[in-house]
């Protein structure tokens, strides 16, 4: 029997019509609820997502793609990776996405400076897009003020080789 579970839908989704782009870009403001905020959190691993907002400029592309220039701003709280104390943090950042329908076949795409997404229908997601880039600007090894790990006590047998105690163990 086959699964007919739908796909999870986005935590934070704004999609935007394609077919109602005209030749002038156009622009989109849109913040993140606090039910939407508080999935995000748990999506990404973090304490707390006190604020997420974008600012996306779509615009036609050269070959039949769509543009995305946008903006994200945030405020959050990840836990620290030494002491496990909450790390407040602020993320602000541009970032450029190229959708483009499937390239055909042997098409060579240089992407340049921007990301090249593929664009599958009508619509393109800002949230989503938004989350996306949440995901990549935000520090993986979040340290508290001061954090530092302390350096494990030297052992006679594992610093003068690394494999010291494979070797004691293949040997009885």
């Amino acid at each position: 029997m086959a699964d007919d579970a739908a796909a999870p839908s986005p935590e934070f989704s704004r999609p935007v019509a394609t077919a109602r782009l005209g030749e002038a870009p156009a622009l989109y403001r849109f913040a993140a609820d606090p039910q939407e905020r508080e999935a995000l959190a748990r999506r990404l691993g973090l304490l707390a997502l006190d604020r997420l907002e974008i600012e996306a400029r779509l615009s036609r592309a050269a070959g039949g793609g769509i543009r995305l220039a946008g903006q994200i701003a945030a405020e959050l709280v990840q836990e620290c990776v030494v002491t496990l104390e909450p790390v407040p943090s602020r993320v602000a950042e541009d970032f450029v996405v190229l959708y483009r329908r499937e390239a055909p076949h042997g098409e060579i795409v240089d992407p340049g400076e921007e990301d090249i997404e593929s664009l599958d229908g009508d619509e393109i997601d800002l949230g989503e897009a938004a989350a996306q880039q949440l995901s990549l600007a935000i520090d993986p090894y979040p340290r508290a003020p001061g954090a530092a790990l302390s350096e494990p006590p030297p052992s006679s047998e594992l610093s003068q080789h690394p494999f010291a105690g494979l070797a004691k163990l293949a040997k009885g």
